[in-house]
Order: C-alpha cells, then structure tokens, then sequence
C-alpha cells in the first residue's frame, strides 16, 4: 500500500532518493559524524527534487558535483597516509633542483622566494583568483545547464574524472605542500591541520577568515600532488572555447594563470605540483574525448542522463 501511495503521489526516484539520504546519513553518522554541511547537502538535494519538475532536473544534472563532494569529503574519512608513505624532503628537493635559483646567497624554491618578497597588490589578486577555483566551474556548469545540456554533461563528467584521476595519485603518492615544510620541516606530522599560508594575507586584508575557515576544513593535508587547483581552470577554458563563449574565454585565460600563480605565490603548490595538474586535467579530457565517449555503453549512460535533465 506505501508502495502504491509513492508511486502515485510522489515524483519517480523519490524512494531511490529517499533511500541513498538515509544511508549517507547512517555512514557519515559511522564514519566520521554527523556536520552541518551534511545535513545541508541533504535538505538542499531534496528541496529540490520535490519543488518542481525544473528543479529536480537541474539537482538531477548537479548530482555529479554531489557526488564529487561526497568523495572529497571522504577523503578525511580514509587518510592517504595511511596507504603510502608521505612525501615531504624528496619533492621539495626535486622543486629546488628543477625551479629553485639563488637568491641573497642562498638557493631557494619560488615559494621560499615569494614567501620573503610579497606585497600587498599581489596578496589581494591572488585571493581573488584562488578563491574562484570552483564556484567558476559551478557558475559555468550552471551556464550550460541552461544552455546546452549535453555539453554539460560532458564538462561536468570531465570535471568528476579529473577529480577521481586527482584521487588516486593523492593515494598513490601522498605529499606536503611547500607550506607544511616551512613550518614542520621534513618530520611527519600526521596532527598537523589543514593552513591557509599565504593567502592568510588576503583574509587580513579584508578583515574577514575567508581562506582560514575553508583551509581548516580540509580534507587531506597530504595532498598537493597533483594540484586540482590548476586542473580546473584548464577544464573551464577548454569547454569554454568548444561552447564558444566569446571575450569570457579570456577572463577564462586569466583567471587559469591567475590560479595557477596563486598557487605557488601563496606556498600552497611546488610548480611541480601545478604541471602535474595541468597533465592530470589534460589526461581527464583526452580519456574522456577519446576513450570514454567512443564506447557504446557510455554513449547509452549519456544519451540517458540527457533524458532525465531535459
């Protein structure tokens, strides 16, 4: 009789929905407790599914960044440290070798360098860009949600590729950012919390913890390799060019080497781990151009995903 009633009165997938709220619920309860933003999460997915048929399809498209969400947060859940060794001196050796160059007598690494030489204008745009590495790639899926589903789901997917490629490099080679080593050196310090570094300069510029309230929720410390920071601005352009969209591209362009400035400048990327981002977003779109799109199983994944949100 419930069976009856849900399926008369109720939208299709409200049990599915229904049952995956509980059971995320249940194992973030087990795992690591219950926050706030996971009950956000929650209530947000289903007010939209239940408010209408415009919102279901548009939480419906966006479920692919929920679940990028859910696995990112996972992350703090199971610690890459636990799995391999974490790589502190050999990497920043490598960064020194490879981009360090002599300075006041001594050689020192771009971060080191940018950590003694700073001023107050570049601090603010370096906030600025770094702080706009996802709500772009949100605003720009929210962009071609409304004007060109497939394209959507193939920037969105790419997006969640990227992010999983980005994962299991994270696990497979766990290593500290330049601004663990400034301030623990080379000993692990598995206690060490997440730190906004440099662009704690930004947040006293503005009078406002911006940088120091998402850097104390992170994840995983010990994942700066590769830098997704400057994967997903390279996504951004890249689709921004194959839908065309004009002089945003270039404030696309911008924003990329903004990023990826930032993110050495602010000692929380080697150059080394901005190139391999850069390789890591490059090798998402060419798996899933090349590979992923030219199978037939796929394909039907696709063209029916595209059915539900259109």
């Amino acid at each position: 009789m419930i069976g009856r009633y849900w399926k008369k009165h109720l939208p299709k997938g409200s049990f599915i929905l229904t049952l995956f709220s509980l059971i995320y619920l249940l194992g973030i309860l087990f795992l690591e407790g219950l926050r706030m933003e996971h009950w956000a999460i929650i209530l947000g997915i289903n007010i939209c599914f239940y408010a209408g048929k415009k919102s279901r399809k548009f939480i419906l498209g966006f479920a692919i960044f929920v679940v990028y969400g859910i696995i990112y947060d996972l992350l703090r859940v199971f610690p890459n440290y636990q799995y391999n060794p974490v790589d502190i001196a050999p990497i920043y050796n490598l960064e020194k070798e490879l981009f360090g160059f002599v300075f006041n007598g001594i050689r020192v690494t771009p971060n080191e360098y940018f950590a003694m030489k700073h001023n107050v204008f570049v601090d603010f745009l370096a906030g600025i860009a770094y702080i706009n590495w996802v709500p772009v790639p949100l605003a720009f899926a929210a962009y071609l949600f409304y004007t060109d589903r497939r394209m959507f789901l193939d920037f969105s997917l790419t997006f969640l590729l990227v992010n999983l490629l980005g994962f299991i490099i994270y696990y497979i080679h766990p290593a500290a950012p330049p601004w663990y080593v400034a301030r623990n050196g080379f000993d692990l310090d598995l206690t060490t919390e997440g730190n906004s570094a440099g662009l704690s300069r930004f947040d006293q510029l503005i009078h406002l913890k911006v940088f120091g309230s998402i850097y104390s929720k992170n994840a995983n410390v010990f994942a700066a390799v590769p830098s997704l920071h400057c994967a997903y601005p390279l996504i951004v352009l890249y689709y921004g060019l194959k839908a065309r969209c004009g002089w945003v591209n270039y404030l696309f362009g911008l924003l990329m080497a903004g990023i990826w400035f930032a993110a050495v400048y602010s000692g929380h990327h080697y150059v080394i781990d901005a190139i391999l981002g850069v390789l890591c977003a490059i090798a998402g779109m060419t798996l899933y151009n090349q590979l992923l799109l030219k199978t037939n199983f796929f394909t039907k994944f696709i063209n029916h995903y595209l059915k539900l949100i259109t």
